[in-house]
């Protein structure tokens, strides 16, 4: 139980979920006819990147879109002050957009044009900002004019070639190529650094040419530039010490030297990288033999998902660099004369990144809500607000606003009070900027659905009459029936929010007029359903299974009973049914006339409504002919047909022959049809293939025949029972040869490679072969180029084109060819050359409409040609980062999502998202086989749900009048848990009692219920709580007890009496152990038979008579020593112990342990009398005890 302050703190949670239900913002419909009315701040829906690099050849178009309503005007500030178009007869403004167009037809420099321009768009209820867009103009500087000295090297050493590319915006990719354009090879010795320069680890004669030349290529102008190239001479010199190097010309030798580093210098450098940018760290080092380069980080592994190396192991890639990341990374270089270290310490700073974005709110007149803008970096990004374009400190104040820190207060809004808040949040690495609209909203109540709608159900089926609306206040809905009485709601009707009205069983008296009514202070709608419920449309009589007898008539019936048109349908062996000139079909029934095998199987009928639908099925056997008279034959069941017999060909032709046979005997079962097969000794000899099936009343039939084969066919017949052992052979047939009829399948072209295209179809078959020396024609040309055709001659089922450019589309098209001509000409089909990976990679990932589960994306498409192949997706990769609440672990595995659209401003619906969770997600764009880069990572959090279930429930009866129950917090708590809600009832077979309810706070999980009935089952139900509503609710029955056993056993247990009696009979016992001791203390001679001699003891003192005294100083051990030469004897001797007994007559306690074989040595009539007695034996008392 929840004393006062628990009581306490659940009163204050539910007003605090009365309020956050009251300032929810309002869900706007897309409805046109809402959209139409709606007036709306503006938004921006589409703008350039921050940093925009233009071509100078190009005109430049910087993009500002906005929706909004009324349609917003836009204006431009260039470098922080107004940009007056109309003075520039070079800039213009698209219609019903802000993107500027910056046109040089009529001259002019696209660099005077530089700098940062900033959109505003507007209307009557605000003002929304774009990014601020700076503009640069991209440049590709000459390379200055330089005179390269001959550079001069010993062999051996190291080399450095610089390169230093011109600086150019973008920055140029640089490469190194000889005079012939043919690329500097690079290895393990020789590589090309970061910055361009040609690194030499040592240094060998061939080295030595005169045109080494860096290159640098400009992205935007697509131009290459090359510096002046260098001269290499290299020196040699022959060593006489042991420390030196085998080189590869002529076996000279060159002297060996320890690593060192060429880049980069001294022992310890650092770099700092931004969050989800790129890291390089390169280490080049100098030696001979040339060194090998392996990566270390300190404290840490180098994860094997994120680390790439590339350049011979002497660059260490990071594609998306996190927090964790940072560190120092060690790159070692060491060959067999030593090793020398680098250490690169490694700072990730992070530009603004988005926590919580703010977003649009729509509210009513006097409702209330909240803008949130959280944002995170490296260092710690400010946040400053704006309205409208203005400082909010500068703005005209607002009683109805207040401002903390990252979150903007609205109390009670008031019409006027719209307008677009910025959010900017920045640090010394850039900075986000974020619009969020306020927009206040009166609207009467309109109903969105269609008017008098008339909906049919069948009884007894679950029905849901729809009524969208919408108004601002949002409306109250309420339903009512034909007119009268108060609101529909409970038994067996329930309302939903969204305006539903659900009927869980529909009956008769459901059927009439619903009436809708949506109320708020702005007025009032409505709108009517009309429900009719119907009877089930059923089958009454359905068919029934048949057995006919071949050549009769068979009818199968459906009749139907319906209040509502119909339409009966046949179906056999569950496909439609074929009538035809034979079957007949009525309203009622379908007619089978003149049955015959083809006809068996499964009928269907199936009646449809317009609502609803009935079927029933029967099967029909068809059996053989009745014979007149009962005689011996037709009592013999039926059997396989006798092979035919005398094959014959005649009438040959080209591609033809008629074959004839005799049938055989039928075996009382009629042959239905004919196989003739085939065997060709030219390319599968000995393999019979099936030509042809023909009815079984034909035994003449012309065969089709292929050229160029050398024929034999063979005949088998079928009938009901099966299939005849195959005919004798026909003799053979030879067709003469032709040229090709068919043409190659599957013809196709396709990359293996970037730059080549695999030419593939499927050869043709033996038969079509149609004469001697196959072979194929090919041709191809690059589509749409006017082009002549470029052919090939092969004999092999493909072709390889190489070199080709990246994803180029070639007309195809191919002819198979023989020794006798030429066949026909395949149609022209459409191949590609090989992809290669996406240049371009989605931009502006964002998300909005985030629900606890669900999430809208939208981003800014590639170009398609920047695909360099098929298109294939949007791929979206998206993880659970962390939980919201903390110390909750999570998996961090990465899923995938695909998206195939074309559309200029895609989005897509991100689903199945856990609820109060921060997510993180990038974007490629994927051809068949490679990604792009991938795209900015966005954050984002799942709004809060339901709990999950809990991770169990236990209840365990502690006694008789109580019961403990324990639990587990849920597995997945979907929010911030406030509560608990156990909810318990009598269980009495099916009956179940009054309801019950307790309400814990989060922190409690275990609970001891006392029971007012202690006989008495229940059932528990235990939820836990967040502000949204209850989770999955966990049910569990008491355990069943039984009562009165247990009562008894208490009552019996707590007597006087019992427990005096228990005392009484240990005290019994003891003394019975007492007595049998003393006796067995005052000993006595047991006699021993002599059927067999056992080993003694020593010790063992023994009498003339042959027993054994026991009148020893130590009266135990007598005893003790029985019983382990018992045991001994018993484990080692083979004879039986009865050998040992009085008589034969020894016995064996329960135990096992032997009496009879020693007792007292007394009178023969007192032994007698006590022969074999346990209760005189002290021994057998003990083990009797034992």
């Amino acid at each position: 139980m929840l004393g006062q302050t628990g009581h306490a703190a659940l009163r204050l949670m539910s007003l605090f979920l009365l309020l956050w239900q009251r300032v929810m913002s309002i869900e706007v419909p897309q409805d046109p006819k809402i959209q139409q009315d709606l007036k709306q701040p503006p938004t921006i829906i589409k703008q350039s990147v921050k940093d925009y690099i233009v071509d100078p050849r190009d005109n430049i178009a910087i993009e500002c879109e906005a929706k909004g309503n009324p349609v917003p005007t836009f204006e431009w500030r260039r470098n922080g002050k107004f940009f007056n178009i109309g003075k520039d007869p070079r800039v213009t403004m698209r219609k019903r957009s802000g993107t500027l167009e910056i046109s040089f037809r009529s001259g002019g420099r696209p660099e005077d044009y530089e700098g940062q321009y900033q959109c505003i768009a507007s209307n009557d209820f605000g003002k929304a900002l774009s990014n601020k867009i700076l503009l640069r103009v991209s440049k590709a500087p000459l390379w200055p004019k330089e005179v390269l000295e001959p550079v001069t090297v010993t062999e051996g050493s190291s080399l450095v070639l610089p390169c230093n590319p011109p600086p150019g915006l973008p920055p140029p990719s640089t490469f190194w190529m000889d005079s012939s354009m043919t690329p500097i090879a690079q290895d393990k010795r020789v590589s090309m650094g970061l910055n361009g320069d040609l690194y030499f680890s040592n240094v060998l004669v061939r080295d030595a040419q005169t045109d080494y030349s860096c290159n640098a290529r400009f992205l935007f102008t697509h131009t290459i530039q090359q510096k002046n190239p260098f001269t290499l001479k290299v020196h040699t010199k022959e060593p006489y010490n042991d420390t030196s190097h085998n080189t590869t010309d002529g076996g000279r030798k060159a002297v060996e030297s320890t690593p060192s580093f060429l880049s980069p210098s001294g022992s310890e450098s650092s770099k700092m990288v931004l969050r989800d940018e790129q890291l390089l760290l390169e280490c080049i080092a100098a030696g001979l033999p040339t060194p090998t380069i392996k990566w270390f980080k300190k404290g840490g592994e180098l994860a094997e998902r994120k680390v790439r190396f590339e350049n011979y192991n002497k660059t260490l890639k990071i594609l998306r660099v996190s927090e964790e990341d940072a560190g120092e990374y060690v790159c070692m270089a060491n060959n067999h004369l030593g090793s020398i270290r680098h250490s690169i310490f490694v700072q990730v700073k992070a530009a603004p990144y988005w926590l919580d974005e703010p977003t649009n709110l729509v509210l009513a007149p006097d409702e209330s809500d909240r803008l949130v803008c959280r944002a995170n970096g490296n260092p710690k990004p400010n946040i400053q607000w704006l309205v409208n374009g203005e400082p909010i400190e500068t703005a005209p104040l607002n009683p109805n606003r207040q401002v903390l820190g990252d979150t903007i207060l609205f109390h009670s809004v008031q019409i006027g009070s719209s307008a677009v808040y910025q959010c900017n949040a920045s640090n010394q690495h850039g900075y986000l900027l974020a619009n969020a609209f306020i927009s206040v909203l009166d609207m009467s109540p309109r109903m969105l659905g269609p008017n008098n709608q008339l909906i049919k159900v069948t009884e007894n089926k679950q029905i849901f009459l729809d009524c969208p609306f919408f108004g601002s206040p949002l409306p109250v809905l309420r339903w009512f029936k034909n007119g009268q009485g108060s609101g529909l709601d409970g038994g067996q009707y329930r309302v939903y929010i969204n305006g539903s009205l659900e009927i869980k069983r529909a009956r008769k008296e459901d059927e009439g007029i619903y009436t809708c009514v949506a109320t708020s202070i702005m007025g009032t709608a409505e709108n009517q359903v009309r429900l009719e419920v119907k009877e089930p449309t059923r089958i009454i009589r359905a068919p029934m299974d048949q057995s006919a007898v071949r050549g009769s008539a068979v009818r199968f019936e459906c009749v139907v009973n319906s209040s509502q048109p119909t339409s009966v349908t046949w179906t056999k062996d569950d496909r439609p049914l074929y009538l035809g000139w034979r079957l007949k079909k009525d309203e009622t029934s379908l007619t089978i006339p003149n049955v015959n095998e083809g006809d068996k199987g499964t009928y269907t009928c199936t009646v449809r409504s317009e609502i609803d639908q009935d079927s029933a099925s029967a099967h029909l056997t068809v059996l053989e002919e009745a014979s007149p008279n009962h005689s011996v034959s037709s009592a013999l069941p039926a059997g396989r047909p006798d092979p035919p017999t005398d094959l014959d060909l005649s009438d040959p032709t080209a591609r033809s022959v008629r074959l004839t046979w005799i049938p055989g005997n039928e075996h009382r079962s009629p042959v239905t049809e004919f196989h003739v097969q085939f065997e060709e000794d030219r390319w599968e000899p000995g393999k019979w293939q099936n030509l042809s099936v023909y009815p079984g009343d034909l035994n003449s039939v012309i065969l089709q025949l292929a050229p160029f084969v050398r024929y034999q066919f063979r005949v088998i017949a079928r009938n009901s029972v099966g299939l005849s052992e195959p005919s004798q052979p026909s003799p053979r047939y030879t067709t003469s040869g032709a040229p090709p009829d068919a043409i190659p399948r599957d013809l196709r072209g396709w990359g293996s490679k970037k730059d080549n295209m695999n030419i593939t179809w499927e050869p043709l078959r033996d038969l079509e072969r149609n004469g001697p020396h196959l072979h194929y024609c090919v041709w191809w040309r690059r589509k749409d180029s006017g082009e002549d055709w470029n052919n090939v001659t092969t004999y092999q089922s493909k072709h390889l084109v190489h070199p080709t450019g990246t994803y180029v589309p070639y007309e195809i098209k191919i002819q198979a060819r023989n020794e006798f001509g030429h066949g026909p000409v395949s149609n022209v089909v459409i191949g590609y050359s090989g992809e290669d990976e996406p240049t371009d990679t989605p931009t502006n990932l964002q998300v909005s409409e985030v629900t606890n589960t669900t999430a809208v994306i939208h981003w800014t498409p590639v170009h398609m040609s920047s695909v360099q192949g098929e298109f294939k997706e949007y791929r979206l990769y998206y993880w659970r980062e962390s939980s919201q609440l903390p110390g909750l672990a999570v998996s961090k595995e990465k899923k995938t999502r695909g998206f195939y659209t074309t559309v200029a401003e895609p989005s897509g619906l991100l689903a199945d998202l856990v609820p109060y969770s921060n997510y993180k997600m990038f974007m490629v764009v994927a051809n068949n086989h490679f990604e792009s880069p991938p795209s900015n990572t966005v954050e984002f959090s799942t709004k809060e749900g339901v709990p999950g279930a809990l991770r169990f429930f236990r209840i365990n009866r502690r006694s008789l009048d109580t019961i403990h129950l324990e639990w587990d917090k849920p597995q997945e708590p979907n929010g911030v848990l406030i509560a608990y809600l156990l909810k318990y009832q009598t269980v009495n077979g099916s009956r179940l009692g009054h309801l019950h309810g307790e309400t814990f706070l989060p922190n409690v999980t275990e609970f001891t219920l006392r029971l007012p009935n202690p006989t008495s089952r229940y059932n528990f139900m235990l939820a836990a709580l967040t502000k949204l509503g209850t989770g999955v609710v966990y049910s569990e029955e008491s355990p069943h007890f039984s009562n009165e056993a247990y009562i008894n056993q208490v009552d019996i247990a707590t007597q006087g009496w019992f427990i005096g009696l228990m005392c009484a009979i240990a005290l019994i016992i003891l003394i019975l152990l007492i007595v049998c001791f003393i006796k067995r203390s005052r000993g006595g001679k047991y006699p021993v038979r002599d059927k067999k001699d056992l080993p003694l003891d020593s010790v063992d003192q023994k009498d003339p008579d042959g027993s054994f005294d026991y009148h020893s100083d130590e009266d135990n051990k007598p005893l003790q020593g029985s019983q382990t030469s018992l045991d001994a004897n018993a484990k080692e001797s083979d004879d039986s112990l009865v050998d040992y007994g009085e008589g034969g007559n020894g016995q064996f306690n329960e135990d096992g342990s032997f009496i009879g074989q020693y007792t007292v040595k007394k009178d023969k009539d007192e032994t007698e009398g006590n022969e074999s007695s346990e209760a005189t034996s002290p021994v057998n008392a003990i083990y009797s005890l034992a």
